[in-house]
């Protein structure tokens, strides 16, 4: 896991990822109800191209952002052309979502075609409303679990995240420990920290001092494909 994050600076990071820009307190808003299932014909329709599905929530979503294709998912695709890896990123990221919301999309998310990759970023929102982390905890291995049922399964990578300081150190302890758990029991790849060398630098957010800015995308990116390009590697290789 990266540094902390102290006092309000991380506070604000956490606030942000429930706003959805209505000037709304985060616990007065409903969360975001999951897109409907694809028909038959959107299914039918779907790119053989294996892909890269990420699970997110406004940081993964490109939240204030003028184009999605400055979010880091988009950003991962250009790496991916780059590097002259066949995969298609697909940018499944929902503002103000917490796992519960993230385990009621994933069915539909899994129908993207032919999904070598899962990338799961969520559990921020949990920690800003003080929810039982074992809730967490059992929400992202739900998530895990219905991947796995896919065949083949896709690799598994999964972000990880820290809860309020101010919830008190079991809390927080509780929390930080679900992600690389989670990673370990599940031979999942983890990113440290989403937000490594981004939070807490005013150049690299955006004017509310929360989200990232077009160049803050980019060294979320990075962090990113760090992990991803060796679990890319491993994929080519056909090692488990």
């Amino acid at each position: 896991m990266g540094p902390m994050i102290a006092g309000s600076g991380f506070r604000c990071i956490l606030v942000a990822l429930v706003l959805t820009g209505c000037g709304s307190r985060p616990e007065q808003s409903p969360p975001p109800p999951p897109p409907p299932p694809p028909s038959a014909a959107d299914a039918a329709a779907v790119d053989s191209t294996p892909a890269i599905v990420f699970l997110g929530t406004s940081l993964t979503a490109g939240y204030g952002l003028p184009d999605p294709k400055l979010a880091y998912p988009a950003l991962i695709q250009r790496k991916l052309d780059s590097a002259g890896l066949r995969y298609r990123a697909v940018n499944r990221g929902v503002s103000g979502e917490t796992s519960a919301g993230a385990l009621r999309r994933i069915d539909w998310i899994l129908r993207e075609g032919k999904v070598a990759v899962l990338l799961v970023e969520t559990g921020a929102n949990d920690g800003l409303r003080g929810q039982n982390p074992d809730s967490t905890r059992a929400n992202i291995q739900a998530i895990f679990d219905r991947a796995l049922r896919l065949e083949p399964a896709p690799r598994l990578v999964l972000t990880g995240m820290e809860a309020l300081p101010n919830l008190g150190a079991d809390y927080t302890s509780r929390f930080r420990a679900i992600y690389p758990d989670l990673a370990r029991s599940n031979r999942a790849a983890l990113v440290p920290f989403l937000l490594e060398g981004v939070a807490g630098v005013d150049s690299l957010n955006q004017a509310d001092g929360i989200h990232p800015t077009a160049r803050g995308q980019e060294v979320v990116a990075e962090n990113v494909w760090r992990v991803l390009r060796g679990v890319l590697s491993s994929e080519a290789a056909g090692t488990p």
